[in-house]
């Protein structure tokens, strides 16, 4: 499923500028978010600075475009996170795709209720040399335009989502039912026995089983159509897409003695089970 969602410039000046999307309700539930894409117009450069350009090789005649993500805390500080950064040609015109998939899936880990989402367009000067001082100027977006402009859009957001009914996992197996490969992904139970393993025997002195879990079954796979579409992404597989910690009582030694002790095993349990694609972005986790 695509999703198109119009953005404003918030903030624009020469080479910086700050774009905002109301976001809410334009992820459907139940979705996985395969790809964002960020589109901006790039306005053609005026005749008369072409002109001064000339002289310039394609490959110094170029900017670095930078997408940021940005986010304002309630201490009223800021921070930003590189998203996507790639160079354009001062020579060319028309839409600038860019990926910042990464910048909306920051975005949903933020508590409710959402600010919108804000991302930052840098141009920046690449090459050194006579007359490359200035060339990055020359990379202007449509909102620097003239009003009314026929060239003139308005930055674009694109939403790819997959329906996580058709491709997602089912929860927990049916324990009456034997797994097959025809079982959709599920969370079913196992059963660890530390007393039987001869590296716990000595170690771990409480629990001495514990049900860890694992992630059974297959998924269903994308349409020829989507894979040409999204090439990076490989088969969609049945994995554990979280994991708890586990408390257990070990004997530590110290010195000539040994002593239990409380400790926090991680990953040790399954939680969650999900079709996942392999290639597909693993997100970053949010820090405070």
């Amino acid at each position: 499923m695509s999703t198109e969602v119009a953005g404003r410039f918030l903030v624009s000046e020469t080479s910086t500028h700050v774009l905002v999307f109301g976001m809410e309700q334009r992820l459907p539930p139940n979705s996985e978010l395969v790809q964002a894409v960020l589109r901006l117009f790039q306005e053609p450069v005026p005749r008369t600075a072409l002109r001064r350009q000339k002289r310039l090789s394609p490959h110094s005649a170029r900017a670095r475009v930078t997408i940021e993500w940005l986010r304002f805390r309630e201490d009223g500080s800021n921070r930003t996170a590189l998203i996507d950064s790639r160079l354009v040609s001062i020579f060319e015109s028309g839409w600038k795709a860019f990926d910042v998939t990464e910048a909306v899936n920051f975005w949903q880990q933020l508590s409710r209720p959402r600010q919108p989402l804000l991302l930052q367009v840098s141009v920046q000067r690449e090459h050194l040399g006579p007359g490359t001082w200035s060339a990055h100027k020359l990379v202007r977006f449509a909102a620097q335009g003239e009003p009314g402009s026929e060239d003139r859009g308005e930055p674009q957001l694109e939403l790819h989502t997959l329906d996580l009914k058709d491709y997602g996992a089912q929860g927990n197996c049916d324990p009456e039912a034997p797994v097959t490969e025809g079982t959709r992904c599920c969370r079913q139970e196992m059963y660890l026995d530390l007393q039987g393993m001869k590296w716990a025997e000595n170690w771990i002195l409480e629990p001495p089983g514990f049900l860890t879990y694992e992630c059974v079954g297959s998924c269903l796979q994308l349409p020829e159509s989507l894979t040409i579409k999204w090439p990076f992404l490989g088969p969609r597989q049945c994995i554990a897409s979280e994991m708890t910690s586990l408390p257990m009582i070990v004997s530590m030694k110290e010195g000539d003695r040994t002593r239990p002790q409380v400790v926090s095993l991680p990953n040790m349990r399954v939680q969650t089970c999900s079709c996942a694609s392999d290639g597909a972005l693993i997100p970053r986790r949010l820090e405070p």
